[in-house]
């Protein structure tokens, strides 16, 4: 997939105190409601520094934590991650991992590769106490905002015009705006070069190719290529470009 739709969700915090754990619970929580193509998540309570390290590559980066500022417990904060005040690196413990602690290694240990977005959702903590489950309020936060996450950065927000989607089922998903700007006709021919898909338009159905069918009442159209991936495991949206030199809509799929 574009690596710049890409996006990673960290969980910080500790899990064995009360709500200081609700990061890495609600990256459990997002696995059990199912991921989208583009999401990867990282348990920031149990992968410490790591989690820098998992940041290198990612179009953007989610961080989720607890925090005590005299709000209302189970109020929900979204920063910037460059409005974050940063603590010294000398100061970091790996055992109570927070959110400001991944953002000042992450950007030490990446400089110039630290992702270019980082956003901070950060929810009003009620208590502390070792070996507490979360709090009613914060609990009733965390599944909110795990449901906001996974609609923000669902795979149905990708810009479908540029892309094309694989179902895993052999059938690729062609847009309605690119079906009309590059396949007039009702067939194309595929081919597979190394790791990439090529579309050729077919003017005339008599001369063969593979059909292109109504998909929806929106106009997008589906063809069935699983003999032309056979063997390779290519599933969500993928970036489309129209290649003037080959005639042809390609496609990386990086597999």
């Amino acid at each position: 997939m574009d690596k710049v739709k890409d996006v990673l969700v960290i969980g910080c915090g500790n899990l064995l105190r009360g709500d200081d754990g609700v990061g890495p619970i609600l990256v459990r929580r997002l696995f059990e409601l199912g991921l989208p193509n583009r999401m990867r998540l990282a348990d920031g309570g149990t992968a410490g520094m790591d989690v820098a390290f998992a940041m290198e590559g990612a179009g953007e980066v989610v961080l989720v934590d607890a925090c005590r500022s005299g709000g209302k417990p189970g109020e929900l904060y979204e920063l910037p991650g460059e409005a974050v005040e940063t603590p010294p690196l000398t100061g970091i413990n790996m055992h109570a991992f927070r959110f400001d602690h991944a953002i000042a290694f992450g950007r030490w240990l990446l400089k110039e590769r630290y992702p270019k977005k980082v956003t901070v959702f950060l929810i009003e903590a009620a208590q502390f106490e070792p070996g507490a489950p979360l709090s009613e309020a914060v609990a009733t936060a965390m599944e909110e905002l795990a449901h906001l996450l996974l609609q923000r950065y669902s795979d149905d927000s990708l810009p479908t015009e540029d892309c094309v989607e694989f179902t895993g089922k052999g059938y690729l998903v062609i847009p309605k705006h690119l079906a009309e700007r590059h396949f007039p006709g009702d067939s194309l021919v595929a081919l597979m070069r190394d790791s990439r898909l090529f579309l050729l338009p077919i003017r005339n159905q008599a001369s063969g190719g593979l059909l292109m069918k109504h998909r929806n009442s929106r106009g997008d159209r589906s063809v069935f290529i699983d003999e032309v991936t056979r063997g390779r495991e290519i599933k969500g949206k993928f970036k489309a470009v129209w290649q003037e030199a080959d005639a042809a809509l390609v496609v990386e799929t990086n597999v």
